[in-house]
């Protein structure tokens, strides 16, 4: 066979190849031998893109990949009547259709489009909503005046004056989309006349040019439960953008975002709080007023000698949890305050009651004792 003949070297793949590497290589090649990357010789481009064409659009269909695997280019007995075999430009459109619509979508031609003649769904929108704490762990109805897309009052929607019916466009008869050859290639662009709707209205509304929509503002209501979290959405179906010919309207999410709080930190229904305590009542024990999420004050026990980093759990004393009856907990974390500015006498007992610890002989310090002890240890494993 020569290569001329031979398919699978003019597209450069191997006999076994895949559809797959096949369109690969036919799509390097279309590249290759496209005119605006051969204005020198467009000519000699356009015929070698014909070629790489028809052994493209034989092998791509498995039957005629079969046949030609078999019997050649010719095919058996010059595959029927007239031999016209595998050749001619028969297939040409199919498989540049195949590989460019991949590439260009819209602008190029052969796939075939939807017609955008009718009804279209508006587009959903999508609002952030900031709220602070309280209202995420009680809930709340908000009002919300957002910029929008609606339906024009004057015409309801139908772009048109005088209620008219928009009729199909004398210049794309209603597809929306016209063709233009240039050269071996067909593009196929947006109608100018009807911009893609595939219809025109003879008298437009004034109001909002025929569109049928003009942009505006509205108030929605959204309720927001109890307990929602950071990031969640809320749908409001059908108050998005209004729908196009009549379409139905798009939908509304409301993106939530939670402000920092002041004093409570939020893990899911768990909330955490850092509470200052006085040395004295760390170390002595006793009882603290800390907030709630509900604005209110709880009185916890502090154990004697109680640490700075130790948490004290206060039950369902957390966030709401959505859908629940139930809350989570709050996480008191105790920061044990040292005291400032001490006057003469305050330092006077500080210092006797320093003196009192050391003489004891008791572990009052615990964590000191068993970190110097550490320490020490250390020093002297370094000595040896």
């Amino acid at each position: 066979m020569s290569d001329e003949k031979d398919y699978y070297k003019i597209l450069g793949v191997e006999r076994d190849a895949s559809e797959e590497d096949m369109k690969k290589a036919y799509r390097k090649m279309a590249m290759q031998f496209h005119p605006d990357r051969n204005k020198d010789n467009p000519i000699e481009a356009e015929e070698k893109f014909k070629i790489v064409n028809q052994a493209y659009d034989v092998l791509k269909d498995p039957q005629k990949r079969a046949a030609y695997d078999r019997f050649g280019a010719d095919g058996p007995a010059g595959m029927g009547a007239g031999g016209a075999g595998f050749g001619g430009n028969a297939g040409f459109g199919s498989a540049f259709s195949d590989i460019f619509e991949d590439m260009f979508g819209d602008i190029m031609s052969g796939g075939g489009r939807r017609n955008r003649s009718g009804p279209m769904r508006g587009s959903d929108m999508q609002f952030s909503l900031d709220i602070s704490l309280e209202d995420s762990f009680k809930g709340k109805d908000a009002k919300l005046k957002i910029p929008t897309v609606e339906t024009c009052d004057d015409c309801n929607g139908t772009g048109s004056a005088d209620g008219g019916k928009p009729e199909q466009c004398p210049d794309c008869h209603g597809s929306g989309r016209v063709r233009a050859q240039q050269g071996f290639f067909t593009i196929e662009r947006t109608c100018g006349t009807c911009n893609g709707a595939g219809t025109i209205i003879k008298s437009p509304c004034k109001k909002c040019g025929g569109a049928g929509r003009m942009r505006g503002e509205k108030t929605v209501k959204v309720s927001i439960p109890a307990g929602i979290s950071e990031g969640q959405r809320i749908r409001l179906a059908g108050q998005g953008e209004a729908g196009v010919r009549g379409g139905e309207s798009g939908d509304l999410y409301v993106l939530i975002n939670i402000k920092p709080h002041k004093f409570f930190k939020r893990d899911g229904a768990t909330l955490h709080c850092r509470v200052p305590v006085p040395m004295t009542t760390a170390a002595l024990g006793g009882n603290i007023e800390v907030p709630t999420i509900e604005g209110q004050k709880n009185s916890i026990k502090i154990p004697s000698g109680t640490q700075t980093g130790q948490q004290v759990r206060v039950k369902g004393k957390g966030m709401s949890i959505m859908r629940s009856e139930s809350r989570g907990d709050l996480f008191i974390e105790i920061f044990v305050e040292t005291p400032v500015n001490l006057d003469k006498k305050q330092t006077d007992l500080m210092k006797q009651l320093d003196e009192t610890l050391q003489k004891s002989g008791r572990k009052n310090t615990p964590e000191s004792e068993g970190f110097f002890k550490k320490m020490k240890e250390l020093w002297d494993d370094i000595r040896e």
